[in-house]
């Protein structure tokens, strides 16, 4: 989840800081704002290039372990706050499940550069041991539901992931399938990240994303959302180089390569553009992701690739105006009792 334009004008005209990025701060205390009714397991994964690293595991508690799972994979400066969701499908015959991304969430370690990483592989392990975690103690099938970065990453996964063939579909919510800026951009924007990645480790952008999309969805500003705003800042974190060469890198292998055998729903918004302030149309349409990227590139990621089009929807589908998100909900799970269960 990034409305880039901002951000890639800023790598090209040299608008850049450098540095170690936001460090949490003694008060952080990540464990206030879990969602109720939820269980909550850090799973320990291997030492990487930073030290210690955890995942966090959610789960339902009413979830019954013979029903078919969701598994819900969250976007880029997010992590999951969202029990209206995890109700719905617990409600409709579904387990839910949600997974915090490394350096995402309540899996934030003090030492850990918050959101970075140098490949999108390197969330493989965890999404290894949750879809593990789920099949062991439950046969029934199992469905990925990845938001804007989590639905490039679970697409990436599902194309070369070591227990893909244990996922029986996949949900994309407005997922990242491209980068938001004008393709001349791209093109330059690609090799510069490379190569300040690699003279600066942790090079970064301070201020690159607007506050105006998540300000549209926190209750405290123009919207009726709560999350934790030491996980998901109005201001957001830092973009890495790094982190954004790994982007366009998993973006490009799908583009050129991607052969996902499950069933995909892809759902996106009707409209969408990049908004300098607060408007009425905010609300109304995708202000992170350019919708066009979503209907071209989408239908080549996969064989059997079903696309939803949401009227107003915005860029979280499922955080959009209550009658615009029931009608996304709806539809999803119209898509999953007629194409996975049957």
């Amino acid at each position: 989840m990034i409305g880039v334009i901002k951000f890639g004008f800023k790598f090209i005209i040299g608008c850049v800081g450098y540095g170690n990025g936001f460090e949490l701060n003694s008060s952080f205390n990540p464990i206030i704002m879990q969602v109720k009714s939820h269980k909550y397991e850090q799973l320990k994964l291997k030492d990487d290039y930073e030290g210690k690293v955890e995942a966090t595991f959610i789960s339902a508690d009413a979830n019954t372990g013979n029903r078919p799972s969701i598994m819900y994979v969250h976007g880029f400066i997010d992590y999951f706050f969202h029990p209206h969701l995890s109700d719905f499908f617990t409600s409709n015959g579904y387990d839910f499940y949600a997974l915090e991304l490394r350096k995402y969430g309540h899996s934030i370690l003090p030492h850990q550069h918050k959101n970075y990483c140098k490949s999108m592989d390197e969330y493989f392990e965890e999404l290894d041991l949750s879809i593990l975690k789920i099949s062991e103690s439950n046969s029934k099938p199992l469905i990925l539901l990845g938001h804007s970065t989590g639905g490039l990453l679970t697409s990436l996964y599902l194309n070369k992931g070591q227990h893909k063939d244990q996922v029986a579909g996949l949900i994309l919510n407005s997922p990242f399938l491209e980068m938001n800026i004008p393709s001349f951009s791209r093109v330059i924007l690609k090799p510069l990240t490379g190569l300040l990645g690699n003279i600066f480790t942790y090079g970064k952008v301070d201020g690159a994303l607007t506050p105006v999309y998540p300000s549209s969805v926190h209750k405290d500003f123009e919207g009726e959302w709560d999350f934790d705003l030491n996980l998901k800042p109005i201001e957001g974190f830092p973009v890495y180089f790094k982190w954004s060469r790994a982007i366009m890198d998993a973006q490009d292998e799908l583009k050129s390569n991607s052969n996902i055998k499950q069933p995909v729903l892809l759902m996106h918004s009707s409209d969408s553009y990049l908004p300098k302030k607060h408007e009425d149309r905010v609300f109304k349409a995708d202000i992170v992701l350019n919708v066009a990227h979503m209907k071209t590139i989408g239908p080549t990621i996969g064989a059997n690739v079903t696309l939803v089009e949401v009227e107003h929807g915005m860029h979280d589908l499922f955080l959009s105006p209550k009658p615009v998100r029931n009608y996304a909900l709806n539809e999803m799970l119209s898509w999953l009792n007629t194409t996975i269960l049957n």
